[in-house]
């Protein structure tokens, strides 16, 4: 009890201190959930989420849900796997909006498509995205400044980065990340 008391204080104040520091925009970045393997001739994108999968996203985002992360706009693929953590997402978060499906969250979209559609949104607040690897790594790398294989969000994982302009060659601060693992799942 201690220690989950003491990660969220830390969580906090990592968030605020970025927050002063920039004058930030929180962007939560968020892998979609464990899917199933695909069938004999089913797209990858009707892929559904596993019942483990469901249940370690829930896991991360209850965490999430208790360091006080509330999106103002939760963008999401049309990916069935990605749609339906958005889901998971918007019931833990307690989101009261409804998810925005983006074609920007398909996987292989470049980064900078994605990041323009983010830039459309960012005026309304915290943002999270809900989509794919590579893409979402890309992004994390991207915005931080970093190469490109420095970082693969694992599934469930999910990311909080302060950015601090929303312009076309942004830059970022990462406040935190959470994994099914890190968490305790």
């Amino acid at each position: 009890m201690f220690a989950e008391f003491r990660w969220e204080c830390l969580i906090r104040a990592f968030r605020q201190l970025a927050r002063d520091r920039l004058n930030a925009m929180t962007l939560y970045v968020l892998r979609h959930a464990i899917a199933e393997h695909p069938a004999p001739g089913q797209p990858d994108s009707a892929r559904q989420l596993t019942d483990r999968g469901c249940r370690k996203a829930r896991h991360v985002l209850s965490r999430a849900r208790s360091a006080r992360v509330r999106p103002a706009t939760l963008l999401t693929s049309p990916y069935h796997r990605a749609a339906q953590t958005a889901v998971i997402a918007r019931e833990e978060l307690r989101f009261t909006g409804q998810p925005i499906t983006t074609r920007a969250l398909v996987p292989y979209v470049s980064v900078y498509e994605l990041w323009n559609e983010i830039r459309d949104h960012e005026v309304a607040g915290d943002l999270m995205v809900v989509g794919h690897n590579p893409q979402l790594s890309s992004l994390v790398t991207w915005l931080l400044g970093a190469r490109e294989d420095a970082l693969w969000l694992k599934k469930s994982g999910l990311v909080a980065l302060e950015v601090g302009v929303a312009g076309p060659r942004p830059r970022a601060t990462l406040s935190w990340l959470l994994t099914p693992r890190s968490v305790g799942r």
